[in-house]
């Protein structure tokens, strides 16, 4: 078989989806055996057009709920924003009777969703299955814009739309459906798994997946949980319309909101000072965005590990790149170096996937025209890589600020501490943590051979390989390349639950019509219906070879 180990020496060419490579292990594709009989009375009901119709009408009517969550919702039972769940449970337990009658049902925080079908084995780790059953809401301007009602459900043919369809109800009805599938041919698993369905994971994610995380590691203790399965990461073809490229997503960044916030004294505006707060802020912004963090490409870490996954299989990756990273694979740094650079100028998502990321949203500052103003500040958004962390970010951008303290004669506060920079005479500086919510960037999932990444990669080939679509299209392969994500998911409540989280949406790009928290959002039904073979072929896979 040709390997990809010595690629190096024959400069540029791709080597075959099915061939192995060193540099990008692939696992072969994973199919149940044990259980191979009822997997093939499953496929025979998934391509039964009435299963298809009713499948599509489950998700079609979760949608009709408008389950927004916003940003400022006050606590559960306080806030009657909040009731627009309750309705939704009542339509799943009236859509899958069967499922929430049979398993073991557990409301956390009123709305939290936990179901659990016990194995025959209590001595084996659970499994931890994960979805969301908030949408982010529909911006009342753009209503009419929408090709139909985002909250229609409207099934035209061949697309599913309205606001969920795609993030995540999706995800969230699939699940249910491959459950409810299951239970109909009296499967019965030797391992425990549990489902939890968090219900503002758009907003903060404390009401939802924090409580869930929290009542679940109750249960089992620290990581009692064999693996965990989100959303996340899906598949499609970005090097050529030979090899299908499916990107779970092993980590994702950290996150940092810091406040900038200026001091000094006030008075009227016609005998104003040289420079006011504002000035200062603005110098201050100016300085941030002149002084970005630095991107770095780590041999071993997830945006080099996709980098030589890309570099060895994909048809079309463009022939510079890849001499650059397989020159990289091979120890040469000053190769490593250029790899890094050109992935920034070749693919501009690459920006957001090497550095940490700083964007300033938020400007306060002023309370009158003719008044000095007094207090001013500025909130800087932060998605930290996977490389850094938030004491690192924190350094950065205090050494970004003292200088200019020091020339207005500013005080500086910075994350609790005095640092020295000008006497204090102008005013103060002070530089803090938002609103407390900073992350660390996640721990990394494990991909040796004996861990549980090899069964998610394996049942994302097998039922890739398996589908309908896949075998008229021609396609030479499949090739699992895991990455991170630069967004924060409900994941980041679950780190203690286990050490082996995916995130990973069982979802074709091009079955979305127009993506997530945008107008227009649709998913196509066929494409759709490969996440419930998605997911009963991992319960299968999980049930028999962990």
């Amino acid at each position: 078989m040709q390997r990809g180990g010595r690629l190096g020496d024959t400069c540029c060419a791709p080597i075959h989806p099915t061939a192995q490579s060193d540099f990008c292990p692939q696992t072969k594709p994973l199919n149940p055996t044990a259980h191979g009989e009822l997997e093939h009375r499953l496929g025979l009901v998934f391509q039964d057009f009435r299963y298809k119709h009713r499948a599509y009408k489950a998700l079609a009517g979760a949608v009709q709920v408008p389950t927004e969550s916003y940003d400022d919702l006050g606590p559960v039972g306080e806030d009657k924003r909040w009731e627009t769940f309750g309705e939704l449970h009542k339509y799943l337990e009236a859509t899958f009777p069967d499922v929430f009658g049979k398993l073991e049902v557990t409301k956390v925080n009123t709305y939290g969703i936990v179901l659990r079908w016990k194995g025959s084995d209590a001595s084996l780790r659970p499994v931890l299955v994960t979805a969301h059953q908030d949408v982010v809401p529909v911006e009342p301007a753009t209503v009419h814009e929408w090709i139909h009602p985002p909250y229609s459900g409207y099934f035209d043919g061949e697309w599913i739309w309205g606001r969920g369809s795609c993030d995540d109800k999706s995800d969230l009805v699939a699940s249910l459906h491959a459950i409810d599938a299951l239970l109909k041919q009296g499967f019965k698993p030797k391992r425990t798994f549990v489902w939890a369905y968090g219900f503002d994971e758009e907003a903060a994610g404390t009401e939802g997946a924090g409580r869930l995380a929290t009542y679940l590691e109750g249960q089992y203790g620290t990581h009692g949980f064999e693996l965990m399965l989100d959303e996340g990461g899906s598949y499609g073809t970005p090097y050529g319309d030979d090899v299908i490229f499916a990107v779970p997503a092993l980590s994702e960044k950290g996150y940092l909101d810091i406040r900038i916030e200026v001091t000094t004294k006030g008075g009227h505006s016609s005998v104003p000072p040289k420079h006011t707060a504002i000035g200062m802020l603005s110098s201050m912004v100016v300085a941030i965005e002149d002084h970005p963090h630095e991107p770095a490409l780590v041999r071993g870490g997830s945006p080099y590990n996709f980098t030589m996954c890309a570099a060895v299989y994909g048809p079309e990756y463009p022939s510079h790149v890849r001499k650059l990273a397989l020159k990289a694979a091979h120890g040469d740094d000053g190769a490593l170096d250029g790899l890094r650079d050109s992935l920034l100028e070749t693919f501009p998502r690459f920006e957001a996937i090497l550095r940490t990321t700083q964007a300033v949203d938020l400007v306060q500052g002023g309370v009158k025209v003719n008044a000095l103003p007094e207090k001013v500040s500025a909130v800087v958004n932060h998605r930290i890589a996977e490389h850094s962390s938030v004491w690192e970010l924190q350094k950065h951008i205090t050494d970004t600020i003292r200088p200019i303290a020091k020339k207005y004669d500013l005080r500086v506060e910075a994350f609790g501490l005095q640092v020295a920079s000008g006497s204090g005479k102008g005013g103060r500086v002070v530089l803090s943590d938002a609103w407390g919510t900073a992350l660390e960037p996640s721990p990394v999932t494990p991909t040796g051979k004996d861990d549980a990444y090899q069964i998610l990669a394996g049942t994302i080939k097998a039922t890739i390989e398996s589908s309908e679509g896949y075998q008229k299209s021609g396609v030479k392969g499949v090739v699992v390349a895991p990455l991170l994500t630069i967004g924060n998911t409900d994941t980041r409540y679950y780190w203690n639950v286990t050490k082996n989280i995916f995130r990973y949406k069982h979802l074709h790009e091009k079955d979305r019509y127009n993506g997530a928290h945008t107008i227009n959002e649709a998913v196509r039904a066929e494409g759709w219906l490969e996440s419930i073979r998605f997911y009963t072929k991992f319960i299968l896979n999980v049930d028999e070879n962990l």
